[in-house]
């Protein structure tokens, strides 16, 4: 059985570039593959110091040292030092630092810091991934010892690692898929496109003429108010009478037939009145007839039979109006239909006055819808404009129908507000009942859809700048 082969023996520098390779994959972190470079290196190529230095943070590890320190003078000489060679040498190739290309301050320095053999290989830089930064890797080392620095055969193995190595640091950088960086780089490159293109292949022109054409979509205006099913053309039952609800013969919402008895008044004061007026009646006739007997012997009593005989007119005026009223104290139903009042209970004992209205009696089928349109909501209709009522109790079946007439003048409603009436009439007969109350969704002309979702703004600054 054949011995393992050494990771570090010489003669084998592919196994020892996989190994290096195998260890740059798997390192844990920036910091183990920064040591890694330039510590193990030492296995492919001899030296006796190392650096790896980037343009952004300076000189980011050294050979034999666990932590760097930034203030130390050599460190800050070495990071000069390779400022000068970054900018003179940019390819990703090795090669040898020649000492008379260097400034005078550098060169004065070099022996108290380095040995008098030094190697730079810089890093290759890619813009499309984030931890990419111009930098290298500065070898140094004495010529008697360590002469495969100034070996060019040595320097493609040595760059090869170095691209392996630079791969892995890389892959340190590189965001998770929910990180913010990684977004961000996505959308600037989706946002600015390729360079290349054309104005109407980029990103903000196309967006600027989708957004436009959007505005401008015609849609229609719609507005929304508070609605319910009402009568179309109820009877409205009034009071008849000055006087008390005695007792009422229906119940809410009941079916009833034209002459059916609905309610009563109270008939005692009546009563009493019509049987004071009847004797009023009686006295008078009876004082007619005793001056028509004296008016056969007595002329004067002749001249008071015409004056009696407007008395007695009066009176009987009188009872007339009172019997009329008593009748009247009894209310019928005028026509078929469903009784549409209040809780008897909060009528029954109440005074009420002549033309107060009482309650209503509509046909089952003859409903219609009324909203009240805000004010600010008034919008110019078109005829017969479509409407749609969403009703609370069935948020999903809307009842459809037709405008039918807007009021002219705003009313006062019971929250204090003005609104204007709205009736319109169903499309078909509906099942629902009078009273449901929802939703009405008014759908007025045709406008841009710009126009839709900036007229309540626009009006609201128009009123606030006009004072």
């Amino acid at each position: 059985m054949s011995s393992a082969v050494p990771h570090d023996n010489p003669s084998s520098p592919l196994l020892t570039l996989i190994d290096l390779g195998h260890r740059a994959r798997v390192a844990a972190n920036a910091d183990e593959l920064a040591f890694l470079l330039v510590n193990d290196t030492h296995r492919l190529l001899r030296y006796r110091q190392s650096a790896l230095w980037f343009a952004e943070g300076g000189v980011c590890c050294l050979s034999g040292v666990v932590q760097v320190e930034a203030n130390a003078p050599y460190v800050r000489w070495l990071d000069q030092l390779c400022q000068r060679l970054a900018t003179t040498d940019q390819s990703p190739h090795a090669c040898v630092v020649d000492l008379d290309t260097l400034p005078t301050e550098l060169r004065a320095q070099w022996d108290d810091w380095l040995p008098r053999l030094a190697l730079w290989i810089s890093l290759p830089v890619s813009a499309q991934h984030p931890g990419s930064a111009a930098g290298g890797l500065l070898l140094a080392g004495d010529v008697e010892h360590h002469a495969g620095l100034v070996n060019p055969a040595l320097y493609p193995l040595l760059e090869e690692w170095l691209h392996t190595w630079h791969h892995a640091w890389l892959a340190q950088f590189r965001p998770r898929p929910w990180s913010l960086s990684l977004w961000r780089d996505k959308i600037t490159v989706w946002w600015h496109g390729t360079s290349g293109y054309p104005w109407w292949r980029r990103r903000p022109p196309q967006i600027t003429l989708l957004v436009t054409a959007l505005l401008l979509c015609p849609v229609r205006l719609t507005v929304l108010a508070p609605g319910e099913l009402v009568p179309a053309q109820p009877a409205v039952i009034r009071a008849p009478l000055d006087g008390v609800i005695a007792q009422f013969y229906v119940q809410p919402n009941a079916l009833v037939k034209a002459g059916q008895a609905l309610l009563s008044f109270d008939e005692a004061p009546l009563a009493s009145r019509l049987e004071v007026a009847r004797y009023a009646l009686l006295a008078a006739q009876t004082e007619y007839r005793q001056q028509a007997q004296m008016a056969v012997s007595d002329g004067r009593s002749k001249g008071l039979l015409a004056v009696l005989l407007g008395k007695i007119g009066e009176k009987q005026a009188d009872v007339d109006f009172l019997e009329s009223q008593f009748q009247r104290a009894h209310v019928l139903a005028p026509q078929d239909g469903v009784v549409l009042f209040d809780d008897p209970s909060e009528w029954i004992g109440r005074p009420v006055q002549t033309g107060e209205r009482i309650m209503k009696v509509a046909a089952p089928q003859d409903v219609e819808i009324e909203a009240w349109i805000a004010v600010g909501d008034a919008i110019a209709l078109p005829e017969a404009a479509p409407i749609s009522l969403y009703l609370a109790a069935r948020p999903f079946d809307a009842v459809s129908g037709q405008v039918r007439s807007l009021g002219h003048d705003a009313l006062v409603r019971p929250d204090g507000n003005y609104a204007y009436r709205l009736r319109a009439r169903l499309d078909t007969l509906s099942t629902e009942r009078v009273g449901l109350k929802g939703t009405v969704k008014v759908q007025g002309a045709w406008v841009p859809l710009v126009y839709w979702m900036l007229r309540r703004p626009l009006a609201l600054i128009r009123q606030v700048i006009a004072y």
